[in-house]
């Protein structure tokens, strides 16, 4: 566990009620309240963030941190990829692809974690950045457990002792929850 590195997982944006409209001022507080975690994390120390590099959550979280970046502020900000295998996003759109690819371009780390496609890879990149971090932020209604890989990361997040900031994706409410308590 690495309390200067933090996983960021999240919905895909058909779970969300603005599916793929990031002009809808619900995505918009989502993404504002995404930057103002990472830069509380920032401040408290955390420089390296992993991403899966999925739609949605994930891919909104890299742009906001690439962006960071760019600021005097926040050069040291280190961007790192765990994709769960090579083609992962061939059936994306060209839009989502394009941005993926700059995202991939500008990344300190992309790590390609499996070499065939399987549901096996997905829950061997989730499980991989939990164990690379100390923190999650999960865009997540912790409330409402959909199977679901987000769902997955959490629980193991949780299970590995990870403190976990919770963005509901409906309402942008932040939740907290330290489970260095539950770590057995």
């Amino acid at each position: 566990m690495n309390s200067f590195s933090c996983v960021i997982t999240g919905h895909r944006p058909t779970r969300f009620k603005f599916k793929y409209n990031e002009k809808d001022k619900r995505c918009q507080r989502i993404k504002k309240c995404l930057q103002e975690q990472l830069i509380r994390l920032y401040n408290q120390g955390v420089r390296c963030f992993w991403v899966g590099g999925a739609m949605g959550a994930d891919m909104w979280a890299a742009e906001i941190l690439l962006r960071m970046k760019e600021q005097q502020t926040y050069q040291d900000v280190e961007l790192c990829l765990a994709l769960p295998f090579e083609g992962y996003d061939s059936d994306w759109d060209d839009w989502h692809r394009k941005r993926m690819d700059f995202i991939r371009r500008y990344a300190e780390k992309v790590l390609i974690l499996c070499e065939t496609p399987s549901s096996e890879s997905y829950k061997k990149r989730n499980y991989y950045m939990v164990e690379q971090a100390g923190h999650m932020i999960a865009v997540y209604d912790n409330a409402h457990n959909m199977r679901s890989g987000t769902q997955q990361a959490v629980n193991y997040a949780k299970k590995k002792g990870l403190q976990i900031i919770y963005i509901h994706p409906d309402t942008a409410q932040v939740a907290m929850e330290d489970t260095t308590l539950w770590k057995k």
